[in-house]
């Protein structure tokens, strides 16, 4: 059975930090880019971060760039969001998603959210 479970959301104050986990199984991890993305009440689920399959290749939006670090290990079927300097726009529920050759598989979400 494939599971994505999402960790380490929270409350935290603006420009603060959290660090996003998210655990894989049912699949074979190490063959899957992944991604985190977010989504608030009435608005797309929007990318924010890429991870190639292999950790060599990272990409980002560009409202997160120098601020969120994707990151990922392979022996333990994680990967990782590490936010910094938040601000009250990046509040969200943040998911994270695994696209490979055999699917398309998704966390079920965990909420982030930044006070001023």
């Amino acid at each position: 059975q494939v599971q994505l479970v999402e960790s380490g959301g929270g409350l935290v104050q603006s420009g603060g930090s959290l660090k996003l986990s998210c655990t894989a199984s049912g699949f074979t991890f190490r063959g899957y880019t992944m991604m985190w993305y977010r989504q608030v009440p009435g608005k797309e689920r929007e990318s924010v971060a890429t991870i190639a399959s292999g950790g060599s290749y990272t990409s980002y939006t560009d409202y997160v760039k120098g601020r969120f670090t994707i990151s990922r290990d392979n022996a333990k079927n994680l990967v990782y969001l590490q936010m910094n300097d938040l601000k009250p726009e990046d509040t969200a529920v943040y998911f994270c998603r695994a696209i490979g050759a055999n699917g398309d598989f998704w966390g079920q979400g965990t909420q982030v959210t930044v006070s001023l």
